[in-house]
């Protein structure tokens, strides 16, 4: 794993985080060029995952960033469907698995420990720094993870 190019993705995630966009968009923004995404519509498409998926506090906005860039990944680097059709599930499953490692979980609501469906919530997350603390921890080990199992299943 090449450490400049994970301090690269990481640094652009984590100021794309801290500018405003959720956790999935700035995990896929880190990715951007490599994937030579369009920047446009790649945030629409993430726009709904923030917050757990709409705030509903499920899978980990990162998660859900960080599998959409495996899909993107493997579909522009496997033109077999056979193969593209098991590496996908492989690299989640790891993906996922380091993930908890690291965090214990890959669910919103216990991450964070607030429910930012209410303002209560919401402001709690704000006055604790959660998304400092939590979110760009989160945001952090999806690109090294991703980093990781980019090289580890070629």
């Amino acid at each position: 794993m090449d450490n400049t190019i994970l301090e690269v993705k990481t640094k652009t995630a984590l100021n794309s985080f801290k500018a405003g966009n959720n956790c999935a968009q700035s995990v896929l923004i880190a990715y951007a060029d490599e994937l030579n995404l369009n920047l446009g519509p790649t945030l629409e498409l993430a726009s709904g995952f923030g917050g757990g998926m709409g705030r509903l506090q499920k899978t980990c906005g990162a998660v859900t960033g960080s599998i959409m860039v495996i899909g993107i990944y493997n579909n522009q680097q496997i033109s077999n469907d056979e193969i593209r059709s098991e590496r996908n599930p492989l690299m989640i499953q790891d993906f996922n698995s380091q993930f908890i490692k690291r965090n214990g979980t890959t669910d919103c609501s216990t991450l964070i420990n607030c429910d930012l469906k209410t303002e209560i919530g919401q402001n709690s997350f704000i006055e604790n720094d959660l998304g400092k603390k939590v979110c760009q921890k989160c945001i952090s080990d999806s690109i090294e993870i991703l980093e990781e199992i980019k090289s580890s299943h070629v």
